[in-house]
């Protein structure tokens, strides 16, 4: 973690017309799980009095917090390298919380020394209303109507589930699946309807044209573009296709479609319906995007960070 004395520091403005904006929630950010089950058990009004009560205690660290802190170093060694450059990340709260209440967030994100000045305490229950508005590229939420709000939207989202995780080291390793999260789900829905052969036969077919968008590829492409700002050696940021598709039958078209949109992949796996678990322990990616809640799972056995994308 990083030192509380870090807290006194100054946040950098970020230009929001180029910087890769992510909104978190506070569950997402933080562990609330037991002031949740209060606000479920007691009412708004338990909850927020024991927030106030509780301003100054810093809430323990929750599924999405090292992925924050890794993008942190991402911002501190762009700026090294280029101290004017605008292409940066910038963390933005998204809570349900009410001011009152929204205290003891943000004196949490000040205690762990996290580069976040923007927080958005909105009683509605829909706040991906405001998602748009501050050119928000990835949402992460534990609520998930809130995700399927923001997909719908048309914003790149996921839901995180709370769980015990390891603080990987730098760089940001993220982990992408391939079908209906990083491409769209058009080869899925033939394997439903057409079975494994189908599939397959499909995909030749359609090999030379690429595949069609998936939620997440414009949080992919802009961050294949602060990617670019790295050489292959010492990079701040990684990225990965851990993918049930079989690499001899399926994987050449999956190539060809990154090759296409200019998105760089630093190193894919073709698993053939393999458990995904093992390679990701491996990897030890701060976050890791999947569609199938049985990988999902896997992930979490792990002690890796996960993201649902229903």
């Amino acid at each position: 973690l990083l030192s509380p004395e870090s807290s006194f520091l100054p946040v950098l403005q970020k230009d929001p017309s180029t910087a890769l904006v992510i909104a978190v929630t506070t569950r997402a950010i933080f562990n609330l799980e037991e002031e949740h089950k209060l606000y479920l058990e007691k009412g708004k009004e338990e909850y927020t009095r024991y927030q106030q009560a509780n301003q100054d205690k810093p809430l323990p660290p929750g599924t999405a917090f090292a992925f924050i802190q890794a993008v942190q170093y991402v911002n501190k060694k762009i700026l090294e390298s280029n101290p004017a450059e605008r292409d940066l990340f910038d963390i933005l709260v998204l809570s349900n919380n009410s001011p009152d209440s929204g205290v003891r967030i943000i004196n949490s994100a000040k205690h762990y020394g996290l580069e976040i000045s923007k927080f958005c305490f909105v009683s509605d229950k829909d706040s991906t209303q405001y998602l748009k508005s501050h050119g928000v590229k990835l949402f992460l939420s534990a609520d998930r109507t809130d995700v399927c709000n923001a997909l719908r939207r048309g914003v790149s989202a996921a839901l995180v589930f709370q769980q015990e995780v390891q603080a990987p080291s730098t760089p940001l390793r993220v982990v992408f699946d391939g079908d209906a999260v990083l491409f769209s789900n058009e080869t899925d829905q033939i394997f439903q309807q057409q079975g494994l052969e189908g599939a397959v036969q499909y995909e030749r077919a359609m090999e030379a044209i690429p595949i069609g968008e998936g939620p997440l590829k414009a949080f992919a492409m802009h961050l294949g573009k602060m990617r670019k700002k790295f050489g292959q050696e010492k990079s701040a940021i990684r990225t990965y296709l851990v993918t049930a598709r079989s690499g001899r039958d399926m994987g050449i078209r999956a190539i060809k479609t990154l090759r296409e949109w200019g998105l760089p992949i630093d190193e894919a796996f073709f698993m053939d319906g393999a458990p995904k678990g093992p390679i990701l322990a491996q990897i030890q990616p701060h976050i890791f995007f999947d569609d199938g809640l049985h990988n999902i799972q896997g992930a979490q056995d792990v002690g890796v960070p996960s993201a649902w994308v229903p």
